[in-house]
């Protein structure tokens, strides 16, 4: 157990490293002058220019521009942005209740539609099957702004039933009235994927032979759902479920940005534009590391859920 724990930590310590060099790498390599967003256009004389490249420490080497941001990040420090003009840790820390309340809003929509849905195929089969297999086939292949665009079109311009992007939402029952359109834009893709992912393990456990040999005995349907299919059909689920759900973190820029969500994802995309290095690397390097925390809580969950798995995700015989 404690190799195993010890194992995993090194593991994740290794990708985040790794995925350091590779975002710092990729960032200042890319195309642009952050020093020109500074100026906003304005003519500025070499000294200013020298002055704004040392303050963001600009002029040194790409190797020790990494090992001063590395040392800054191991004790909490990400940087200044260059485009707001505060600390990033702060400036994520204001983005992140929006974000966390449409990503939860949405993990939420995601469990109870797609294992909803997974089920419903996988219990009845037939016309529900077939219902289930199309709509999920569509929703998992449609973009996150095409499902935007569809939506705010139909509930929010046609219908009227919900409000548009933008606005400003007052108290919890407001903003989650508000995020309820960005929550389903983002959900619908990955619940079609959790719904098939439930009616394959479902049919699977379905077609066991414990399971035939428990309808023999003339166990309850109920009971023989309950007890013997839906128990051993949720390991799938979850390590797959767990998987979105850090996927869905990632996936926030898109619709942020389409419904104007004042969010990490839309920090991310006008943090790109403006080329704010700093506000890219920080939100880049801590999404890869709530993927891969994310991982490590479900490779733990499982055996809990379905004790046939041992920790090295090994079946028992």
């Amino acid at each position: 157990m404690t190799r195993y724990f010890v194992g995993r930590f090194l593991g994740l310590v290794t990708v985040l490293f790794v995925t350091s060099l590779v975002v710092f790498g990729t960032v200042h390599l890319a195309p642009g002058d952050p020093v020109t967003f500074l100026l906003h256009g304005r003519p500025a004389t070499p000294e200013t220019l020298e002055a704004l490249r040392a303050q963001y420490h600009l002029n040194d080497p790409l190797p020790v521009q990494y090992g001063k941001w590395l040392g800054g990040v191991l004790h909490g420090d990400f940087g200044r942005s260059a485009q707001f003009h505060q600390d990033v840790g702060g400036l994520i820390g204001s983005r992140l209740p929006g974000t966390a309340m449409l990503v939860g809003y949405s993990a939420l929509l995601v469990a109870v539609l797609g294992v909803g849905a997974g089920l419903l195929a996988a219990l009845r089969p037939g016309a529900a099957d077939r219902v289930v297999l199309i709509g999920t086939g569509v929703t998992t292949a449609m973009p996150s702004f095409v499902s935007a665009m569809a939506l705010v079109s139909l509930f929010s311009v046609q219908l009227g039933w919900f409000p548009g992007p933008g606005g400003t939402p007052e108290g919890l029952t407001d903003r989650l009235y508000h995020l309820t359109l960005p929550a389903f834009a983002l959900a619908m893709t990955f619940a079609g994927l959790l719904a098939r992912v439930t009616r394959s393990a479902m049919l699977d456990q379905l077609g066991r032979d414990h399971v035939e040999v428990a309808r023999a005995r003339g166990v309850a349907r109920g009971t023989l759902i309950r007890r013997h299919v839906l128990r051993n059909a949720l390991g799938p689920v979850v390590t797959v479920g767990g998987t979105m759900l850090a996927g869905l973190l990632i996936s926030t820029a898109i619709v942020e940005t389409a419904f104007d969500v004042s969010g990490i994802g839309s920090l991310l995309v006008q943090s790109v534009t403006a080329k704010d290095f700093a506000v890219v690397q920080a939100i880049t390097l801590l999404s890869v590391a709530a993927f891969v925390v994310v991982n490590l809580a479900v490779d733990l969950l499982a055996p809990l859920i379905d004790p046939r798995l041992s920790l090295h995700g090994e079946g028992t015989s």
